[in-house]
């Protein structure tokens, strides 16, 4: 496609029109809740005995569909036939597989509002956090389909007499697809894109607490006509199909965005070679972090309050990127700890069904039990200052909670702990804030407030985050523009959103012809 890349905009729900439309696709999916959805292997879709289901976090007792579970059995049937279809689908022009994204992308920007609302009923997303993970997903699709025809093209190579060499892109094989719950469109959507769009196939295995939003997906790419194989869909429980997948000889690469120690046990196993296999398994793997915002002394007090409090509690802190440490320099700590709190004091927690809404719930009870814990652990680590509590017992909400005086070796300083819990931390000097910021097993982003352009250069060396931002929140990665991705715990290196990113779904190979 020869129209550039733009990023998908956000909706202004400001503007009254934009809410009533957004209010209709609530009412169209409220509407389709509770339906069943079967499991889906080379276009035949599949009931099983066993089903999970799957419930809204705002209102527990809703459910928002019945997902078919697969058993080892039915793994080993959705292996085979990615394998099968491989065969012909790696033969299909680039450019052609590029159309289905493209075709997809379009869809999804037409019907916008409705994938959100999904997202708002099954994983609790306010309007403006279903918005954007939408327009991620459409973005991650676009761009990918750019990108696929960009590396399909003769790529440079120096020339000698006497030869003709050509350097090209070649898919891998079958690809386990594993993604989030939390950013249950965008990075399943995105995972999966990137591996077909590359001319692989694919077996995805949807997170367990959001698997309505990717069987939603699944329709989208019948629509759009890709051919039966190439996307199975295969839920089930990680322990009894996960570990199937990944173990298995056919299996050539694993995409996964998850826990660490998932993401750790994946790789593990990844690497043992089981009988039959021909290849080393690559797996891609973005597992996590702990991030901080470091506020230097002299700095914009505003724009740090502000970055701090939107990066902690959007999502209600569910988010692989959130600011979890805010490290602050002695002489403004008092301040910014002040106008964090007076931020976060105005944030209206409630059912992210309603407009107005800006924390909703956590994504289940074990989530719930493992913040709360958390919490605990915080009272006795630091001082709070700030939530603590519970909400609405009808759904799994936990109020934004900010800790003081918190050590920087202590358990919340160090753990992720995945909900709206921000551990506030005092710098002696920006060398000391910088050293706390890289004191932990992680490294996926960080942020720094500071005028002093000394100060920024040197974070621009030592800071140790895949994605470092300067005067801005730490989260809110756009595709093609920040590409994604960290170092250490946090995973291996890739940049999702990038243009390296399908190279790892991809080997090179050289044809040098002598003439």
């Amino acid at each position: 496609m020869n129209i550039p890349f733009v990023n998908e905009p956000f909706t202004p729900f400001a503007v009254q029109a934009n809410q009533e439309a957004f209010e209709d696709a609530l009412r169209q999916v409220e509407a389709e809740l509770g339906q069943e959805y079967p499991i889906i292997i080379g276009g035949q879709k599949i009931t099983s005995s066993r089903t999970l289901t799957s419930v809204n976090p705002a209102a527990k007792n809703q459910v928002v569909g019945t997902i078919h579970q697969a058993d080892q059995e039915l793994a080993e049937k959705a292996i085979q036939t990615a394998a099968e279809t491989f065969h012909t689908w790696k033969h299909t022009d680039p450019n052609e597989r590029a159309r289905y994204l493209y075709k997809a992308a379009a869809i999804m920007r037409r019907r916008k509002h409705e994938f959100s609302a999904w997202m708002v009923y099954e994983a609790g997303k306010t309007w403006p956090e279903a918005d954007a993970d939408t327009a991620e997903a459409i973005d991650f699709m676009e761009f990918y389909a750019r990108d696929m025809q960009r590396l399909s093209e003769p790529q440079p190579l120096v020339r000698i007499a006497g030869e003709d060499n050509e350097l090209s892109y070649i898919p891998l094989g079958v690809g386990v697809v594993i993604p989030p719950w939390n950013f249950p469109l965008a990075i399943m959507a995105g995972m999966t894109s990137a591996a077909l769009v590359s001319g692989n196939t694919v077996v995805l295995k949807p997170a367990s607490t959001t698997p309505v939003i990717a069987a939603k997906f699944m329709e989208l790419l019948a629509e759009v006509g890709l051919p039966d194989g190439v996307v199975n869909f295969l839920p089930g429980p990680g322990s009894e199909v996960g570990d199937y997948l990944v173990d298995h000889a056919l299996t050539r690469f694993i995409s996964f965005t998850g826990s660490r120690d998932v993401g750790l046990r994946i790789n593990e196993r990844a690497a043992l070679t089981a009988p039959g296999q021909k290849w080393i398994k690559r797996v891609i793997a973005e597992m996590g972090g702990k991030d901080s915002i470091v506020v230097d002394s002299d700095s914009d007090l505003e724009l740090a309050a502000e970055s701090i409090t939107a990066s902690a509690f959007g999502f209600s802190g569910q988010k692989c990127s959130a600011c979890s440490r805010a490290i602050i320099h002695k002489d403004v700590y008092d301040e910014v700890l002040q106008k964090v709190i007076e931020r976060t004091q105005k944030l209206t927690m409630g059912s992210p069904l309603e407009v107005g809404s800006q924390v909703g719930p956590v994504i289940d009870d074990k989530a719930y039990a493992k913040i709360t814990e958390y919490i605990e652990i915080g009272k006795g680590e630091g001082r709070l200052v700030h939530g603590g509590g519970t909400g609405n017992v009808e759904g799994y909400f936990i109020e934004p909670t900010i800790i003081a005086d918190v050590d920087p070796k202590a358990r919340i300083a160090q753990d992720e702990i995945f909900g709206p819990v921000l551990a506030f931390i005092k710098a002696e000097s920006f060398q000391d804030a910088l050293d706390i910021a890289n004191n932990t097993d992680y490294g996926l982003t960080g942020a720094v407030i500071s005028r002093n352009r000394e100060h920024l250069e040197q974070a621009r060396r030592e800071y140790f985050a895949g994605n470092l931002y300067f005067n801005r929140k730490c989260t809110g990665a756009l595709v093609g523009t920040h590409p994604f991705g960290g170092f250490n715990m946090s995973g291996t290196d890739s940049k999702a959103g990038g243009r390296d990113y399908l190279l790892l779904f991809t080997q090179a190979k050289l044809v040098s012809e002598k003439y």
